[in-house]
């Protein structure tokens, strides 16, 4: 694993794990624990409102796919929305 020497240097990917400071364009990991325990997903904040976030999962195969997720370090995606992935991937919404 590449260590670095210092904190300015650039990282691969720079994760926002403190939902208080959350902002559109910030790369965070969520999960679907219904399904999926604590697995990380990752994906890029399209929207923040007070209680909820809109998460772009940034998927080629669905690039206008966006999901709904609870406002917190790392936000939570109900289950049922995997059923609009599969759809949107077929093309029948």
């Amino acid at each position: 694993m590449h260590a670095y020497a210092s904190s300015t240097e650039p990282r691969p990917l720079s994760f926002n794990f403190d939902s208080t400071t959350f902002r559109v364009g910030d790369l965070v990991s969520y999960r679907i624990p219904e399904h999926f325990e604590d697995f990380p997903f990752v994906g890029t904040l399209a929207e923040v409102q007070d209680d909820y976030v809109l998460i772009a999962t940034d998927d080629a195969t669905c690039p206008d796919l966006l999901l709904t997720a609870t406002r917190e370090d790392r936000p939570v995606v109900e289950h049922f929305q995997l059923a609009h992935i599969a759809s949107a991937r077929s093309g029948t919404y």
